[in-house]
């Protein structure tokens, strides 16, 4: 593509046409640049599991269309949101209250803004290719503070807080592996898809934002009922049939809209934020450890998880639909270090869980730690593994070195219940015991009294001291029964009797139809 400067200069005035020949003297430049970082991409080793998918400065940082006067601005990301504001203005007294809280916390306000830098212009560019407000990019200030890690005591979690089966209603996967919810590309996609259904349903952006939180049906409703009783339906007047959190939703993003249009009427300065993309996608083609990845992009977990923080466990499976989200400077690191790893990329693999157990039975059975298994599968303590779920464990020198299976990554589950409430019990071994035969008579596994008792070995020894949890209601049960078999052989000296003596005695009273003894604290 060519510049016909005498083109541009035949059409415009000389001020105009200077001003529109450096524009797209900068786009032909950005076209340029955009075509040499294809050509590199092309040819990368096979080492480099990752292509980049979006490299180029973005050209649309330069947009002719706008006036000259707006030209300028666009360097400010700030003003491109202000000069799209398009949602009428609210201004009542709950609005007032709002824009009091904020204000007066200026810390709030700048964390909020620091973490809402990441996402900002990608949301802007989402809205502008819509065409929708872009005071709606504002919105996660009030639905997580723009902290996609957010989980709402009703479970809604993300950056745009959905709820996990409007999540699913606009194809958010929540899986083992990850949870779209909280994906910055996905989350936002299906917030604006959604917000643009609510418009369109009520043809209204502050009734939508009002569905957004309360409910379509909810705003259906209130608006039958005041039509019923010939009253208005704006939301002002809706307000009074609204619960308290939506009543003052759409007030708190008026607040924040007003704050940041001019943040110098109420003292606070805003941090300087560019007009361009923070970060690029990276298509990735092999699993990789969270850890690796943050290592190869030069970057520190937490920021590396801000940006990505779908991901439910330390290692992110898929092909190369999965995508991974990095700063633009981070991105060409990235790829450089890839290139030159040696190492393995990812430390992880699956397991299937054959029988409902414990964890620490099952770690004891892999050779792993139990706490090992309870972090990196987030299971609270005390909680039994149902059969069948999946397990992530540490691959081993045994292992092989191949990814988790896509089938594995989209449909795994972990399925987990309370641990019935269990008593200990002190038991001797006996001659005639082994780990089998005792852990036969209490209905637990091997593993479990294994891991009780720290043993290392299958052998036990004449006299050997066990403790072993059982059920409340089997524990008492079987209390009772060395209280009768302890009373008929007159031994009340309180000592403990070995597991075998007590299996002999007991059949020997039930079958001569003993009375059971005095019964003991």
């Amino acid at each position: 593509m060519k510049l016909n400067r005498q083109a541009i200069s035949s059409l415009f005035s000389p001020a105009i046409s200077s001003v529109l020949t450096s524009a797209f003297v900068f786009c032909l430049s950005s076209t340029a640049y955009a075509e040499e970082r294809d050509v590199a991409t092309s040819t990368s080793t096979p080492e480099s599991n990752v292509s980049l998918i979006q490299t180029a400065p973005a050209a649309s940082t330069v947009a002719v269309e706008l006036p000259l006067d707006t030209i300028a601005q666009e360097t400010d990301l700030w003003n491109r949101i202000r000069s799209g504001y398009a949602i009428p203005d609210l201004d009542n007294q709950i609005v007032s209250n709002q824009l009091n809280w904020y204000s007066t916390r200026t810390d709030y306000i700048q964390r909020t803004v620091q973490r809402g830098s990441r996402y900002l212009y990608h949301v802007v560019e989402e809205l502008e290719k819509r065409g929708m407000p872009t005071e709606l990019a504002l919105l996660p200030f009030i639905e997580s503070a723009f902290n996609p890690q957010a989980i709402s005591t009703a479970k809604a979690s993300g950056m745009w807080q959905f709820m996990a089966a409007t999540g699913r209603d606009f194809n958010l996967k929540q899986n083992m592996f990850k949870d779209d919810r909280r994906g910055v590309l996905d989350s936002t996609d299906a917030a604006l898809t959604y917000l643009e259904r609510l418009h369109g349903m009520f043809g209204d952006w502050q009734l939508a934002l009002a569905a957004y939180n309360w409910g379509e049906g909810s705003v259906q409703r209130a608006i039958k009922k005041q039509q019923a009783m010939g009253l208005p339906i704006d939301f002002e007047s809706l307000s009074a049939l609204m619960p308290n959190e939506t009543k003052n939703y759409l007030p708190k993003l008026q607040a924040v809209k007003n704050i940041i249009g001019h943040p110098e009427q109420f003292g606070i300065e805003l941090p300087k934020l560019d007009n361009q993309p923070y970060f690029v996608s990276v298509e990735k083609t092999r699993d990789i450890d969270v850890r690796v990845a943050a290592q190869l992009a030069e970057m520190s977990v937490g920021d590396f998880t801000a940006l990505n923080p779908q991901f439910n466990r330390p290692v992110i499976t898929g092909g190369s639909n999965t995508k991974i989200l990095l700063p633009t400077d981070n991105a060409m690191v990235f790829r450089d270090n890839l290139s030159k790893w040696n190492g393995p990329l990812s430390s992880w693999a699956t397991h299937t869980v054959g029988k409902t157990e414990r964890i620490e039975s099952l770690a004891n059975r892999l050779g792993l730690k139990p706490e090992v298994l309870r972090e990196v599968n987030l299971i609270p303590a005390k909680m039994l593994v149902k059969a069948g779920s999946t397990l992530l464990v540490p691959k081993s020198s045994k292992t092989p070195d191949q990814d988790i299976s896509l089938e594995i990554a989209e449909k795994a589950q972990l399925i987990i219940e309370k641990t019935p409430s269990t008593r200990q019990v002190s038991i001797k071994v006996g001659k005639r015991d082994n780990l089998n035969s005792i852990a036969r008579h209490y209905r637990v596994s091997v593993a479990d009294v294994k891991s009780w008792n720290n043993l290392k070995r299958d052998t036990l020894t004449a006299g050997q001291a066990l403790q072993i949890h059982v059920p409340v209601q089997q524990a008492r049960a079987k209390n009772s029964r060395v209280i009768v078999a302890q009373n008929n052989r007159g031994n009340r000296n309180g000592k403990v009797m070995s597991h075998a003596s007590k299996i002999h005695t007991t059949t020997k009273i039930a079958l001569a139809k003993a009375k059971p003894g005095k019964k003991h604290s």
